[in-house]
């Protein structure tokens, strides 16, 4: 069962992987801008709002029990929590304020600070979270793995050659911190007491989640962004957010699911490390060869998630668990 899990997670890498890439097409059609962000937000949480009616109608893989109280929506029976609409609510909220502080630091702080400061938070905090929190067990290879991630992902921190502005620590707080978030939500929602959801699942939350990201990103570009110009939108702009928002959403919803059989210790390390590898092979795809420091690091992750694996498989054969 683990290494089915393990499997969805490395799919997931490769989706996060895709997402990456659509962002960086998007950015290159439009621009920069927190305009330009919203309206990316805007068309993506669209997309990912039917994709997820569609999935919860037709492909949904875990069937909670029927919930005493629910909200009918297209006809779809989504379920409803108050404890399942505040994380969705916390989780849109966190997403916007990573996009705002992103949108920030970029004008204060070096590209790779800011990679690392993202990253770093996306796997940090979940793992503590489960070490602390979970009583996951800390073993050997888990602490060695982690170590060698957050030791791959400084061997790309390059000197600041832009002559950016100093001040930007708030930013990396925030960098590091809402992008935590998200994992350590989904994990604090797939860890809760069945009763606290009131029947709602994986699917339920990212119907909410993709609506409250569509009425939050409709209201900043209609009441604070309305008169800031930007380049206007094409067809192959605004299919590039609704991919993008498509494949993210089906990605973290796999990842809450993946959360009942893996550790959160286990499962955001993989994370990390995979998309630092899926991103280099992207790279090498789109003719952009790596540098010889990003080539080091993803050797060093690459053992890491190694150890990961294996090391789990040969402590089974040996004592015979399953």
């Amino acid at each position: 069962m683990d290494l089915l899990f393990y499997g969805v997670i490395m799919l997931c890498v490769v989706m996060f992987g895709g997402c990456f890439a659509f962002n960086d097409v998007y950015r290159k059609m439009r621009g920069g801008g927190l305009k330009i962000s919203m309206q990316f937000s805007f068309i993506s949480a669209i997309a990912a709002l039917v994709i997820m009616i569609i999935w919860n109608m037709f492909f949904e893989i875990v069937k909670e029990p029927t919930p005493q109280f629910s909200v009918g929506f297209f006809g779809l029976d989504i379920g409803f929590s108050w404890f399942t609409a505040g994380i969705a609510l916390i989780q849109t909220l966190s997403g916007f304020a990573f996009t705002f502080c992103s949108f920030m630091a970029l004008g204060k702080i070096n590209l790779s600070l800011y990679s690392i400061f993202s990253m770093l938070g996306g796997m940090v905090l979940p793992f503590l979270q489960g070490i602390i929190f979970y009583r996951e067990p800390i073993t050997w290879e888990k602490v060695v793995c982690f170590i060698l991630i957050v030791v791959a992902l400084f061997v790309t921190l390059e000197k600041d050659k832009t002559g950016k502005k100093k001040g930007g620590t708030i930013y990396y707080i925030g960098i590091f911190t809402f992008n935590g978030m998200s994992g350590v939500l989904a994990t604090l929602f797939e860890k809760a007491p069945e009763p606290w959801k009131n029947g709602t699942d994986a699917a339920g939350l990212s119907i909410y989640s993709a609506l409250f990201s569509l009425v939050l990103s409709s209201f900043i570009l209609l009441v604070f962004l309305r008169k800031v110009k930007a380049p206007k939108l094409t067809l192959a702009s605004t299919g590039i957010c609704a991919l993008s928002g498509v494949t993210n959403k089906i990605a973290n919803y796999l990842l809450i699911i993946a959360l009942m059989f893996v550790d959160a210790s286990v499962q955001y390390p993989m994370i990390t490390g995979g998309v630092m590898i899926v991103s280099t092979v992207i790279s090498y795809i789109k003719r952009t060869k790596p540098s010889k420091r990003e080539l080091i690091s993803v050797a060093i992750a690459f053992v890491g998630l190694l150890l990961l694996f294996i090391v789990p498989m040969i402590r089974r054969s040996i004592t015979g668990e399953g």
